[in-house]
């Protein structure tokens, strides 16, 4: 699944090419996404000025000029296709996940602008298209979800008043989009090995270092992970042809049975299941 990372990726891609564009028609080719999308959406999206593209989590939002929104989620393996009318391209997709190019089945939504056009491509159908009328809508469908790791209000105060008493492991908290938003399964392994924290660590005894190193880590993977284009997991590339070249710095992700590469650790990387979830993490410097 694409994570904060890689839909960020994605974002960056849309605004460059789609943003003060206008939708001139909307083509479904299969309705049955994660939630059905209505007969009407076509409708309500056709003639929409796109002011600007963001991103919420793992969540691309499309801001209209009259204030209305439309939310994209990826799903599991949801990818977004760019296609200029008069110009061939090798690499379409947007971000790092299945085909580079525009795949021949699973195109279930096209937005078309004036001489380009988007396409949704989802073989697992999970992710979906949902439209919003106003702000506080938009507000209201976010409002059960915890902050991202880039905001102020992910902080220790946060943290530890969330860990109090919880009998959870802090690598399901990492998971949990109610707790914050944006981390995903790679990720979170890889900020626990910076953390030097064991993922089964129950979340209410860790200590105030613990938790500052969590907030500090959280922070500089995801950044780390942005600048490099995102994870390629498989060897695919973005639009421009690139690969995300993150998972060349993979500490622990993937890594089962190789040796820790911190300074000084003979441990080994072990390989368990949290939350029916691969976790990855060193047995000697994450007791």
């Amino acid at each position: 699944m694409p994570e904060l990372p890689e839909v960020e990726i994605v974002k960056q891609s849309l605004s460059k090419k789609i943003e003060r564009k206008k939708i001139k028609k909307i083509i479904i080719t299969n309705r049955n996404l994660r939630f059905k999308i209505p007969i009407k959406f076509e409708e309500l999206l056709k003639n929409k000025i796109i002011k600007k593209v963001t991103r919420f989590s793992k969540y691309l939002i499309l801001n209209f000029n009259d204030e209305s929104f439309c939310l994209i989620h990826l799903g599991m393996s949801g990818t977004v296709h760019l296609i200029k009318k008069d110009k061939i391209s090798k690499f379409t997709n947007t971000s790092f996940y299945n085909s580079p190019s525009l795949p021949e089945k699973h195109n279930h939504v096209e937005i078309h602008f004036e001489g380009l056009r988007v396409i949704y491509n989802d073989p697992r159908r999970f992710g979906f298209f949902k439209f919003i009328d106003n702000k506080k809508e938009l507000e209201k469908r976010f409002s059960h979800l915890g902050p991202e790791p880039f905001f102020k209000n992910f902080n220790l105060e946060y943290l530890i008043d969330y860990f109090t008493n919880k009998k959870k492991d802090i690598k399901s908290f990492l998971l949990d989009q109610n707790f914050v938003s944006g981390i995903g399964n790679i990720y979170a392994s890889e900020i626990l090995f910076l953390c030097k924290i064991n993922p089964t660590t129950y979340a209410s005894k860790l200590t105030k270092e613990d938790c500052k190193k969590i907030i500090t880590y959280s922070k500089s993977i995801l950044k780390r992970a942005i600048k490099k284009g995102g994870s390629s997991i498989r060897d695919f590339k973005n639009i421009t042809g690139k690969s995300g070249n993150f998972q060349k710095e993979f500490r622990v992700y993937q890594r089962e049975s190789l040796s820790c590469l911190r300074n000084k650790c003979n441990g080994k990387i072990q390989k368990i299941f949290i939350s029916g979830r691969s976790t990855f993490f060193c047995n000697i410097c994450q007791k």
